[in-house]
């Protein structure tokens, strides 16, 4: 690899590709070069506000050039990013700032409401900068970035330092930061500069959120090879296909949920197959609209797999076209190797379904403060993914179910434990327990059994209105069923799967906050 750090990439990509635009946001176009210039400014004046190497930086900004002009920054400081998502609520944002012991907090002026309820339950923050203007002209933070200078030197950084602290509710429990270096970063960038065949003239898209993973190896992938990358302010079915046509697109990434919203828009050949698409990667094709998705927008689908931990694992190669509607996530790229194991770590024949083991580059270090979460899930050299896989003969893999305890809600991943906790809260909840519910658009949705404290009666408005000001939205359930009792083990555990096992249809007897129904 050419590069030992990001910070070094972002210099060489500035030399090498000059006035050739990077990013393309709304109507925003910044050349490699002008974005190296960005990025120093805005590293010297982090600089000067104290912040060094090694320090972490909660960062929440919505899509637009200030995410992956911070995030580049911090990284050329050797300093360590910790995205937080927008929608996060009191709750969960206090979580954050407080396990990842972030000393920094970078925050869009739209936010400051919220960080003026929480900033008390966040000792640990010693400065918050603004981007943006604060109702009296330009914040002192962005005016610095303005004024600041291009030049001056920036500690040498190792491909082993750490870039990220990368929040995940993949697994049971909180949710966990993931320990991220450059090295991961670039590792994932290569890969898909390769795949996609990147270079000057290709153009990349992102709509997903830049607090994701995703826009940020887009963002490697772009600057290794050349390409654009145009960032939309957000995922939006009706005017997806228009942003992909005008900004002449020939490659992009998605995730499972968004091609159901997309074809759930009416049918316009002459929008959706009037552009430049090469090829469209995606998580969690749904097998059975495959084909159906490469006849709607003339463009071939492919599927990858890969978590926050392990940043990319499988891949399936643009030339196989057999493997369209199969369920085939891919074979394991070169730098990664893959087992399937039995509850008793034996590997398993051809066909039947165990657990998903992953070892090799690029992989996380560890879960932030988290020893005996690190070590469950890091164990004898391979990591366990908590996914159930089935193998097929041409040595492709094919996803069956979560062994660990979350919900997957439109690529959302909820920890049921997170949302169990908010409900205890409320002061007429005495137990509870959130179980998925197989939804067909978005894949599953959130249900809550409620046992309620004496002398409280079902009030599902009240019980989700505190929800909503405590969790992001998509933490939320959507399902409530209020229940005498919960099925426990002798040990005082909920036992999820007799809950789930009593109807065929997890909906029945909830309230549904969507449709405002008892069904």
């Amino acid at each position: 690899m050419e590069w030992s750090s990001i910070g070094q990439l972002v210099e060489a990509a500035a030399q090498r590709f000059g006035e050739q635009p990077l990013f393309i946001f709304e109507a925003q176009r910044l050349s490699f070069a002008q974005v190296n210039q960005q990025v120093n400014r805005t590293a010297h004046a982090l600089q000067a506000v104290g912040v060094t190497q090694g320090e972490r930086v909660a960062v929440m900004l919505p899509n637009g050039v200030d995410f992956p002009i911070v995030w580049l920054a911090l990284a050329k400081l050797g300093a360590i990013i910790v995205p937080i998502n927008i929608n996060y609520h009191d709750h969960d944002l206090t979580y954050t700032l407080n396990d990842s012991q972030s000393g920094f907090f970078i925050v869009q002026e739209a936010y400051l409401p919220q960080w003026e309820r929480v900033r008390e339950h966040a000792p640990l923050v010693r400065e918050m900068l603004v981007i943006g203007e604060t109702g009296e002209g330009e914040s002192a933070f962005s005016l610095s970035v303005a004024q600041s200078s291009e030049m001056g030197d920036f500690p040498a950084v190792e491909s082993a330092a750490l870039v990220n602290i990368q929040y995940t509710s993949g697994t049971t429990g909180f949710p966990k930061g993931c320990l991220l270096t450059h090295d991961y970063w670039l590792r994932i960038g290569q890969v898909a500069a390769e795949y996609f065949a990147l270079q000057p003239g290709e153009v990349d898209l992102t709509a997903q959120p830049f607090y994701y993973m995703d826009p940020q190896w887009n963002t490697i992938a772009c600057l290794m090879g050349g390409a654009t990358l145009v960032i939309l302010p957000r995922f939006s079915p009706s005017h997806f296909w228009q942003a992909v046509r005008e900004q002449g697109v020939t490659v992009l990434y998605l995730i499972g949920t968004m091609p159901f919203f997309l074809h759930k828009q009416d049918e316009n050949p002459a929008l959706e197959h009037d552009h430049k698409l090469r090829v469209i990667l995606c998580s969690g094709i749904h097998p059975k609209f495959h084909a159906e998705f490469e006849r709607r927008w003339g463009v071939p689908w492919r599927e990858a797999y890969g978590m926050t931990e392990t940043g990319v694992d499988l891949i399936v190669p643009l030339s196989d076209a057999e493997s369209v509607g199969t369920g085939a996530m891919g074979r394991p790229i070169a730098s990664k190797e893959v087992r399937v194991v039995d509850i008793d770590g034996r590997e398993v024949a051809d066909g039947e379904t165990g657990e998903l083991l992953i070892r090799g580059q690029p992989m996380m270090l560890g879960y932030w403060n988290k020893p005996v979460e690190t070590a469950e899930t890091l164990r004898g050299g391979w990591l366990h993914t908590g996914d159930l896989v089935t193998r097929d003969a041409r040595g492709y893999y094919h996803w069956q179910a979560r062994l660990k305890d979350t919900i997957r809600r439109a690529g959302e991943n909820i920890a049921a434990a997170e949302v169990e906790s908010v409900l205890l809260e409320h002061p007429a909840v005495q137990a509870a327990a959130v179980v998925p519910v197989p939804d067909e658009l978005r894949g599953q949705e959130v249900k809550a059994y409620l046992v309620l404290r004496p002398g409280h009666a079902p009030d599902p408005d009240a019980i989700l209105g505190y929800a909503r000001e405590q969790l992001a939205y998509f933490k939320v359930p959507r399902y409530l069923e209020f229940v005498a009792d919960l099925p426990r083990t002798a040990s005082e555990r909920v036992e999820k799967h007799k809950l789930v096992s009593v109807k065929p249809d997890l909906r029945l007897g909830s309230y549904d906050a969507v449709d405002k129904v008892w069904r």
